[in-house]
C-alpha cells in the first residue's frame, strides 16, 4: 500500500462505529455509571457478564470477545518471546521514545490532556504498562485472559473522548479531524510497535528479523482489536516506515501541552528512582531516543548525562555478549529483566489493578528463553521522506 497526504487526510475523518455507537447509547440512557461499576467484575475473558450489564454494552462485549479470525499464532508466540527476551528495553522505549512520540503530535497532546487521567500521570503509564504485559503473556487470546477485557475497556475508552470532545464542543473537528481518528489511532499503532523496534536499535539491541517483524505482526492484532480500519493499517515493516514518515511530518511540533506532558512524564520516572543523582538520566534517555529536534519542542532540559546516555549501546552490547554465550547469563537477565518490569509496573500502580473505565467527564480545563535466533539481524526500514 503507499500513503499519500490525499488518502490519510481520509483516515482524519473516521472514528470506530462499533465503539462509538456503544458509547452513545450508553451516555443517552445515562447507563455509564451502571456499566463503569459492572465491569469492575468483568476481568477475565470467557467470564459470565453480570446481570444488570446494559443490552447495548453485552451486545458490544459479545461482539469484540474474540482475535480477529487471520491471527497466526506462530507470529504472535514470537513476539512473546521477542518480548521476553528484550522486556527491559521495550519497556524503556515505550516510556522514554512512544509516550513522548505522542506528545509532539499537540492534537495527541491536547487529547491526553483533556483526560483526566493526565492529573495522574502514573496512572496513564500504568495503564500502557499494564495493557502490554497482559498482550504478552501466553494466554492473552484465551479464557481467563486479562488482555481480552482490557482491549474492550480501552476501545469504549477512546470512543468516549471523541463522544464527550464533540458533544462539549470542545474539538474543532474542521481544523483537527475526528478526535482520535484512524489516522492517529494507525499512528499510536506506529509509536507503540514500530518507533519501539527503532529504539531498540538506537541502543544497539540485537534484533533477528524475524523477531521483529513478529512483534510488529503482535501490535497489529492489537490495533484490529482496538477498532483500528484493516484495510488502511500498514501490513509490513516497510509500509510501516512510509506511514509513520508521512504522519510525523504532517502532524509534529511543539504545543504548550505536548511540553506539559513531557514534563509530568520526567517528574514521574524521577520520583520513581531512587534517590536524586540519576535523575537527569530520565531527560537524557528521553532526548537520546526523540533526538535533539523533538526534545526541544517538548521542553526536555539538556543534561550533562546527554553524553553519558551515548555509551547505553556499548553497555547493551556486553550485555548481549553474556546473554549470548552464557546459558546462566541469559537467564539471569532475563529474570533481573522480569524483575525490573514488574517493579517499574508495580511503582506506577502503587499495587493497583488499573480498570479502563469510561470517563463520565473531562477535565475542567484544558521466565522463558528466547528460542527465535539472532540471526538476519534486522536493521530498520529507511526513511521514505527526506
Amino acid at each position: 500500500m503507499t500513503y499519500t497526504e490525499t488518502s490519510m487526510a481520509g483516515l482524519r475523518e473516521a472514528g470506530d462505529e462499533l465503539a462509538d455507537a456503544t458509547v452513545a447509547a450508553l451516555f443517552e440512557r445515562g447507563e455509564v455509571g451502571k456499566f463503569n461499576t459492572l465491569m469492575r467484575y468483568v476481568s477475565v475473558a470467557g467470564a459470565p457478564l453480570p446481570d444488570g450489564l446494559p443490552e447495548v454494552a453485552r451486545e458490544y462485549l459479545n461482539a469484540t470477545s474474540a482475535p480477529p479470525s487471520w491471527v497466526d499464532w506462530g507470529e504472535m508466540e514470537k513476539a512473546r518471546l521477542f518480548f521476553i527476551d528484550n522486556n527491559v528495553h521495550i519497556s524503556t522505549a515505550l516510556s522514554f521514545a512512544s509516550m513522548p512520540a505522542c506528545y509532539v503530535v499537540p492534537t495527541v497532546a491536547k487529547l491526553l490532556s483533556a483526560t483526566h487521567g493526565l492529573k495522574y500521570p502514573s496512572k496513564r503509564m500504568a495503564e500502557t504498562g499494564q495493557f502490554t504485559v497482559l498482550l504478552m503473556r501466553p494466554d492473552a487470546f484465551e479464557a481467563g485472559s486479562r488482555f481480552i477485557p482490557a482491549a474492550q475497556k480501552v476501545r469504549l475508552l477512546h470512543a468516549s473522548i471523541r463522544h464527550h470532545l464533540v458533544r462539549e464542543n470542545r474539538w474543532d473537528t474542521g481544523e483537527s479531524g475526528t478526535p482520535i481518528c484512524q489516522e492517529d489511532m494507525i499512528g499510536g499503532q506506529m509509536f507503540f510497535s514500530l518507533l519501539v523496534l527503532d529504539s531498540l536499535h538506537r541502543l544497539g539491541i540485537h534484533m533477528s528479523t524475524e523477531g521483529a517483524e513478529a512483534y510488529y505482526y503482535a501490535w497489529r492484532v492489537v490495533g484490529a482489536m482496538l477498532g483500528v480500519d484493516q484495510d488502511a493499517v500498514p501490513k509490513s515493516l516497510d509500509e510501516a516506515r512510509q506511514f509513520l514518515d508521512l504522519y510525523m511530518i504532517r502532524h509534529m511540533g511543539p504545543s504548550e501541552e505536548g511540553a506539559q506532558l513531557t514534563r509530568q512524564l520526567i517528574d514521574l520516572y524521577e520520583e520513581v528512582v531512587p534517590g536524586t543523582f540519576f535523575d537527569p538520566v530520565v531527560s537524557a534517555l528521553i532526548r537520546f531516543l526523540v533526538g535533539d529536534t523533538c526534545a526541544d519542542w517538548l521542553q526536555v532540559p539538556r543534561t550533562p548525562w546527554d553524553t553519558l546516555v551515548k555509551a547505553a549501546p556499548h553497555l547493551l552490547g556486553v550485555l548481549e555478549t553474556i546473554e549470548d554465550n552464557s546459558p546462566l547469563g541469559a537467564w539471569a537477565l532475563d529474570r533481573l529483566g522480569h524483575l525490573t518490569t514488574v517493579l517499574e509496573l508495580s511503582s506506577l500502580t502503587r499495587g493497583r489493578v488499573m480498570h479502563y473505565a469510561i470517563p463520565e467527564q473531562l477535565r475542567k480545563e484544558y521466565g522463558v528463553p528466547n528460542t527465535v535466533p539472532r540471526t538476519r539481524r534486522w536493521s530498520p526500514p529507511a526513511a521514505t521522506v527526506s
